[in-house]
Protein backbone atom coordinates (compact mmCIF):
# COMPACT_ATOMS: atom_id res chain seq x y z
CA UNK A 1 0.00 0.00 0.00
CA UNK A 2 2.55 2.27 1.12
CA UNK A 3 6.43 2.13 -0.18
CA UNK A 4 9.09 4.27 0.50
CA UNK A 5 12.32 3.56 -1.73
CA UNK A 6 16.06 5.05 -0.44
CA UNK A 7 14.15 7.88 0.94
CA UNK A 8 16.21 11.13 2.03
CA UNK A 9 14.63 13.92 3.92
CA UNK A 10 15.60 16.27 6.68
CA UNK A 11 15.48 19.72 8.20
CA UNK A 12 17.82 22.87 7.22
CA UNK A 13 21.15 21.45 6.21
CA UNK A 14 20.98 18.40 7.68
CA UNK A 15 19.45 15.12 6.67
CA UNK A 16 17.37 12.72 9.08
CA UNK A 17 16.42 9.91 6.81
CA UNK A 18 19.34 8.69 4.84
CA UNK A 19 18.12 6.15 2.43
CA UNK A 20 14.92 4.69 3.55
CA UNK A 21 13.70 2.16 2.25
CA UNK A 22 9.86 0.64 3.81
CA UNK A 23 6.92 -1.30 2.66
CA UNK A 24 3.51 -1.63 4.24
CA UNK A 25 1.11 -4.30 3.56
CA UNK A 26 -2.68 -3.41 2.80
CA UNK A 27 -4.66 -4.03 5.30
CA UNK A 28 -1.84 -4.25 7.65
CA UNK A 29 -0.55 -2.53 11.19
CA UNK A 30 2.93 -1.84 10.93
CA UNK A 31 5.05 -0.05 14.02
CA UNK A 32 7.88 1.51 13.15
CA UNK A 33 10.07 1.74 16.35
CA UNK A 34 14.00 2.54 16.94
CA UNK A 35 15.89 5.31 19.50
CA UNK A 36 15.06 8.83 19.74
CA UNK A 37 16.44 10.69 16.52
CA UNK A 38 16.21 7.62 14.85
CA UNK A 39 13.84 9.43 12.03
CA UNK A 40 10.62 7.56 12.67
CA UNK A 41 8.43 10.93 13.11
CA UNK A 42 10.14 12.20 9.82
CA UNK A 43 9.20 9.19 8.09
CA UNK A 44 5.56 10.17 8.52
CA UNK A 45 6.19 13.70 7.53
CA UNK A 46 6.98 12.85 4.42
CA UNK A 47 4.65 10.78 3.52
CA UNK A 48 1.70 12.60 4.80
CA UNK A 49 3.57 16.24 2.62
CA UNK A 50 4.63 18.22 5.62
CA UNK A 51 8.60 17.49 4.36
CA UNK A 52 9.11 17.17 0.99
CA UNK A 53 11.77 14.34 0.50
CA UNK A 54 15.39 15.42 -0.84
CA UNK A 55 15.73 11.99 -2.98
CA UNK A 56 13.75 9.06 -3.17
CA UNK A 57 10.34 8.00 -3.51
CA UNK A 58 6.98 7.76 -2.15
CA UNK A 59 4.06 5.30 -3.82
CA UNK A 60 0.70 4.59 -2.80
CA UNK A 61 -1.46 1.56 -3.97
CA UNK A 62 1.90 2.07 -6.70
CA UNK A 63 1.23 5.97 -7.72
CA UNK A 64 3.86 8.29 -6.89
CA UNK A 65 2.98 11.00 -4.25
CA UNK A 66 6.46 12.22 -3.71
CA UNK A 67 6.57 16.29 -2.65
CA UNK A 68 2.61 17.02 -3.32
CA UNK A 69 0.90 18.98 -1.02
CA UNK A 70 -0.61 17.82 2.00
CA UNK A 71 -4.79 18.63 1.50
CA UNK A 72 -3.76 16.39 -2.52
CA UNK A 73 -2.40 13.16 -0.45
CA UNK A 74 -5.05 13.28 2.23
CA UNK A 75 -7.70 13.80 -1.07
CA UNK A 76 -5.48 10.63 -1.82
CA UNK A 77 -5.79 8.59 0.57
CA UNK A 78 -3.97 9.12 3.80
CA UNK A 79 -4.56 11.31 6.98
CA UNK A 80 -2.31 11.77 9.93
CA UNK A 81 -3.39 11.62 13.43
CA UNK A 82 -0.50 13.62 15.45
CA UNK A 83 1.14 13.26 18.59
CA UNK A 84 -0.61 15.47 20.82
CA UNK A 85 -2.93 18.30 20.35
CA UNK A 86 -4.58 17.12 17.49
CA UNK A 87 -8.39 18.20 18.38
CA UNK A 88 -9.63 21.57 19.29
CA UNK A 89 -10.29 21.71 23.39
CA UNK A 90 -12.67 24.69 22.60
CA UNK A 91 -14.90 23.11 19.84
CA UNK A 92 -17.25 20.44 20.57
CA UNK A 93 -16.69 17.06 19.35
CA UNK A 94 -19.22 17.10 16.90
CA UNK A 95 -17.29 20.61 15.98
CA UNK A 96 -14.16 18.62 15.69
CA UNK A 97 -15.63 15.87 13.48
CA UNK A 98 -16.82 18.92 10.96
CA UNK A 99 -13.28 19.42 11.05
CA UNK A 100 -11.93 16.34 9.96
CA UNK A 101 -14.73 16.77 7.03
CA UNK A 102 -13.33 19.74 6.01
CA UNK A 103 -11.81 18.75 2.44
CA UNK A 104 -15.11 17.10 1.68
CA UNK A 105 -16.72 20.47 2.58
CA UNK A 106 -18.61 20.80 -0.67
CA UNK A 107 -20.39 17.50 -0.01
CA UNK A 108 -22.28 18.02 3.22
CA UNK A 109 -24.29 14.66 2.59
CA UNK A 110 -21.50 13.06 2.46
CA UNK A 111 -19.64 14.13 6.23
CA UNK A 112 -23.10 14.06 7.62
CA UNK A 113 -23.82 10.02 6.65
CA UNK A 114 -20.11 9.23 7.73
CA UNK A 115 -20.24 11.07 11.00
CA UNK A 116 -23.58 8.89 11.61
CA UNK A 117 -21.56 5.78 10.56
CA UNK A 118 -18.79 6.47 12.98
CA UNK A 119 -20.79 7.09 15.74
CA UNK A 120 -21.78 3.31 15.32
CA UNK A 121 -18.41 2.25 15.67
CA UNK A 122 -17.30 4.98 17.84
CA UNK A 123 -19.83 5.43 20.64
CA UNK A 124 -18.57 8.36 22.38
CA UNK A 125 -19.18 10.62 18.87
CA UNK A 126 -22.68 10.77 19.90
CA UNK A 127 -22.70 10.16 23.66
CA UNK A 128 -20.04 13.48 24.24
CA UNK A 129 -21.43 15.10 20.59
CA UNK A 130 -21.90 18.35 22.59
CA UNK A 131 -19.27 18.60 24.77
CA UNK A 132 -15.96 20.44 24.10
CA UNK A 133 -13.31 18.32 23.27
CA UNK A 134 -11.03 19.61 26.19
CA UNK A 135 -13.74 18.34 28.71
CA UNK A 136 -12.48 14.43 27.28
CA UNK A 137 -10.11 12.06 28.96
CA UNK A 138 -6.90 11.43 27.07
CA UNK A 139 -7.94 7.77 26.10
CA UNK A 140 -11.26 9.85 25.09
CA UNK A 141 -10.15 11.96 22.76
CA UNK A 142 -7.65 9.97 21.32
CA UNK A 143 -10.52 7.91 20.20
CA UNK A 144 -12.28 11.20 18.81
CA UNK A 145 -9.07 12.13 16.74
CA UNK A 146 -8.86 8.02 15.48
CA UNK A 147 -12.46 8.80 13.94
CA UNK A 148 -12.16 12.05 12.57
CA UNK A 149 -9.12 10.83 10.71
CA UNK A 150 -12.01 8.36 9.24
CA UNK A 151 -14.55 10.79 7.69
CA UNK A 152 -12.72 11.10 4.57
CA UNK A 153 -12.30 7.23 3.87
CA UNK A 154 -8.77 7.21 4.00
CA UNK A 155 -6.47 3.96 2.82
CA UNK A 156 -3.74 4.69 5.34
CA UNK A 157 -4.05 6.33 8.35
CA UNK A 158 -0.70 7.07 9.88
CA UNK A 159 -0.30 7.52 13.96
CA UNK A 160 2.49 9.63 15.22
CA UNK A 161 2.96 8.27 19.02
CA UNK A 162 -0.53 7.57 19.79
CA UNK A 163 0.11 6.79 23.61
CA UNK A 164 2.32 9.44 24.37
CA UNK A 165 1.29 11.13 27.59
CA UNK A 166 -1.41 8.47 28.31
CA UNK A 167 -1.81 6.36 31.29
CA UNK A 168 -2.18 2.15 31.04
CA UNK A 169 -5.85 2.16 31.05
CA UNK A 170 -6.19 5.65 28.05
CA UNK A 171 -3.41 3.17 26.34
CA UNK A 172 -5.91 -0.03 26.47
CA UNK A 173 -8.48 2.23 24.51
CA UNK A 174 -5.35 3.39 22.16
CA UNK A 175 -4.82 -0.26 21.50
CA UNK A 176 -8.80 -1.39 21.04
CA UNK A 177 -9.48 1.52 18.74
CA UNK A 178 -6.10 1.20 16.85
CA UNK A 179 -7.80 -2.57 16.01
CA UNK A 180 -11.26 -0.88 15.40
CA UNK A 181 -9.68 1.59 12.52
CA UNK A 182 -7.69 -1.52 10.98
CA UNK A 183 -11.58 -3.43 10.65
CA UNK A 184 -13.06 -0.68 9.28
CA UNK A 185 -10.61 -1.30 6.28
CA UNK A 186 -7.70 0.80 6.75
CA UNK A 187 -4.38 0.23 6.16
CA UNK A 188 -1.91 1.48 9.56
CA UNK A 189 1.31 2.80 9.81
CA UNK A 190 2.46 3.94 13.36
CA UNK A 191 5.56 5.16 14.82
CA UNK A 192 5.37 4.21 18.78
CA UNK A 193 7.98 4.52 21.69
CA UNK A 194 6.54 2.19 23.61
CA UNK A 195 8.18 -0.81 22.07
CA UNK A 196 6.08 -3.74 23.34
CA UNK A 197 2.88 -2.16 23.15
CA UNK A 198 3.31 -0.99 19.54
CA UNK A 199 4.36 -4.72 18.38
CA UNK A 200 1.96 -6.54 20.26
CA UNK A 201 -0.62 -4.50 18.60
CA UNK A 202 1.01 -4.47 15.18
CA UNK A 203 1.53 -7.35 12.08
CA UNK A 204 4.67 -6.14 11.15
CA UNK A 205 7.33 -4.36 12.91
CA UNK A 206 10.24 -1.67 11.80
CA UNK A 207 13.56 -0.79 13.79
CA UNK A 208 15.23 2.27 13.10
CA UNK A 209 18.55 3.85 13.85
CA UNK A 210 20.67 6.62 12.52
CA UNK A 211 17.91 7.51 9.51
CA UNK A 212 17.90 3.72 7.98
CA UNK A 213 15.86 0.64 8.41
CA UNK A 214 17.53 -1.78 10.06
CA UNK A 215 15.68 -4.43 10.70
CA UNK A 216 11.94 -4.88 9.04
CA UNK A 217 10.26 -8.42 10.10
CA UNK A 218 7.21 -9.76 11.64
CA UNK A 219 6.12 -8.15 15.27
CA UNK A 220 6.17 -11.59 16.95
CA UNK A 221 9.41 -12.38 15.80
CA UNK A 222 11.10 -8.77 16.81
CA UNK A 223 9.26 -9.49 20.29
CA UNK A 224 10.71 -12.69 20.52
CA UNK A 225 14.58 -11.60 19.64
CA UNK A 226 16.90 -12.22 22.47
CA UNK A 227 18.15 -8.29 21.41
CA UNK A 228 15.40 -6.88 21.54
CA UNK A 229 16.25 -3.95 23.68
CA UNK A 230 19.42 -3.16 21.66
CA UNK A 231 17.74 -2.77 18.42
CA UNK A 232 15.11 -0.74 19.97
CA UNK A 233 16.72 1.42 21.94
CA UNK A 234 19.83 1.57 20.38
CA UNK A 235 22.95 4.12 20.69
CA UNK A 236 23.03 7.68 21.38
CA UNK A 237 21.99 9.70 18.21
CA UNK A 238 24.36 11.63 16.51
CA UNK A 239 24.64 15.32 16.26
CA UNK A 240 23.16 15.64 12.91
CA UNK A 241 20.24 13.40 13.95
CA UNK A 242 19.13 15.16 16.55
CA UNK A 243 17.34 18.12 14.06
CA UNK A 244 14.39 15.43 14.49
CA UNK A 245 14.82 15.77 18.22
CA UNK A 246 14.89 19.23 18.14
CA UNK A 247 11.83 19.68 15.65
CA UNK A 248 9.80 17.63 17.47
CA UNK A 249 10.30 19.58 20.42
CA UNK A 250 9.10 23.11 18.04
CA UNK A 251 6.52 21.03 17.59
CA UNK A 252 4.92 20.02 20.84
CA UNK A 253 5.26 23.33 22.48
CA UNK A 254 3.40 25.15 19.80
CA UNK A 255 0.58 22.45 19.67
CA UNK A 256 0.52 22.73 23.17
CA UNK A 257 0.44 25.94 23.07
CA UNK A 258 -2.62 26.08 20.46
CA UNK A 259 -4.55 23.60 22.61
Amino acid sequence: MIELRDLTAGYGGGDVLQGVDLAVERGSITCVVGPNGAGKSTVLRVISGLLRPRLGEVTLAGASIAGRSTPDIIRAGIVQVPQAGGLFGDLTVHENMLVGGHVLRRDRKRVKRRIAELAEAFPILGERAGDKAGDLSGGQRRIVEFARALITEPQVVLLDEPTLGLDPRASAVVFETTKMVQSLGATVLMVEQNVRFGLKLADHGVVMERGRVILADTAEALLARPDMSALFFGSTPQAGEAAEGREEARKSTAAGSLA
